[in-house]
């Protein structure tokens, strides 16, 4: 295969698609690595291009909740309410999936994850598509996902023909992820919609206690890491001091951190604190830190909800196994 293009060309994003290619997409949280649902080929070289475990399964994109029956068998009271109140938007519902839904989407599992993304470029795609399309993030397994086309490019260059480009994702981390039990909503990954928004929408709600096998995308420990070991703190200021004499590299929100001196690469996430443009700018600047030769990221910890909550759990997956010595 010659090199992948990047381009804002629906037409053809849309053919490489029906095609039965797999392409880079954006959607507002991140890019993902694309497929249509009736083709094998491309959903297994998906896998095959990201090195993912087969037993993790992908998230569907639909165009319209209209499309909803065509991928889920029953659609509980609370996803209707749901679906309702937050799509399109960084929201995935995890459902009983359809007959039609291929095993090696759900990873042999009896649920479908499926959303409808809030992009105007991926639903005039996913229109132009006319069926669901089937897409993980656009990054190797466990590697910092792709917030930009040109992340993707770097990733995937020569390996898939082309990535529609649709700008830097506005979100900038992956959607929250809700299943349910008895009508119950059950929240197995932390995203920008947050537990009291899903709260106040279902009165009922529990937060998954996880488990052995991933039962959603995004469950496993270690996800979304940079390859410059990567450290999260409270106490910032201190492990500043500690690693003085390290290439270090800084991820800050609001008011700078004493002894940011002696950092190599700073970057504020938010300099007014806010969490939204910090999740905005998360894999972004670990992108750009990444590239810097460090010899160490520190990442300030955010206040453990809402977003912040959503946060931290990225970061504590991409920290997970970092030794620093």
């Amino acid at each position: 295969m010659r090199g992948t293009i990047v381009t804002k060309d629906i037409a053809a994003a849309s053919a490489a698609l029906q095609s039965g290619e797999v392409i880079g997409m954006p959607t507002e949280t991140v890019y993902g690595l694309a497929a249509v649902i009736d083709s094998h080929e491309a959903l297994t070289r998906i896998f095959d291009i990201k090195k993912r475990p087969r037993n993790n399964p992908l998230i569907l994109h639909i165009s319209d909740v209209m499309q909803l029956d065509e991928v889920a068998a029953s659609i509980p009271e609370a996803a209707s309410a749901l679906a309702s109140a937050f799509w399109p938007g960084p929201l995935t519902l995890l459902l009983k999936k359809h007959p039609s839904v291929p095993g090696i989407i759900t990873a042999g599992l009896e649920t479908v994850a499926v959303r409808v993304p809030n992009h105007p470029v991926t639903i005039e795609l996913l229109k132009a598509v006319g069926k669901p399309v089937a897409a993980p993030s656009a990054n190797p397994f466990g590697s910092i996902s792709p917030t930009e086309a040109s992340h993707v490019h770097k990733y995937f260059n020569g390996q898939i023909p082309l990535i529609l480009d649709g700008g830097s994702c506005a979100v900038g981390i992956e959607s929250t992820i809700v299943g349910f039990e008895n009508n119950i909503a059950v929240i197995h990954r932390h995203g920008t919609i947050s537990e009291a928004q899903i709260t106040a929408v279902c009165e009922t709600t529990k937060v998954h206690s996880g488990g052995a096998k991933p039962v959603a995308p995004g469950m496993y420990p270690r996800h979304y890491a940079p390859k410059t070991p990567l450290i999260f703190s409270n106490d910032v200021s201190e492990l500043l001091q500690k690693f003085s004499d390290r290439k270090v590299g800084l991820l800050y929100y609001g008011e700078k951190p004493a002894g940011i001196e002696s950092c190599t690469v700073t970057c504020s996430l938010s300099k007014t604190s806010d969490l939204n443009e910090a999740a905005a700018n998360l894999y972004t600047s670990l992108h750009r830190l990444d590239a810097c030769w460090l010899d160490l990221i520190i990442v300030q910890k955010f206040p453990d909800d809402g977003v912040g909550r959503a946060l931290n759990d990225k970061l504590k997956r991409a920290n997970y196994g970092t030794i620093i010595t």
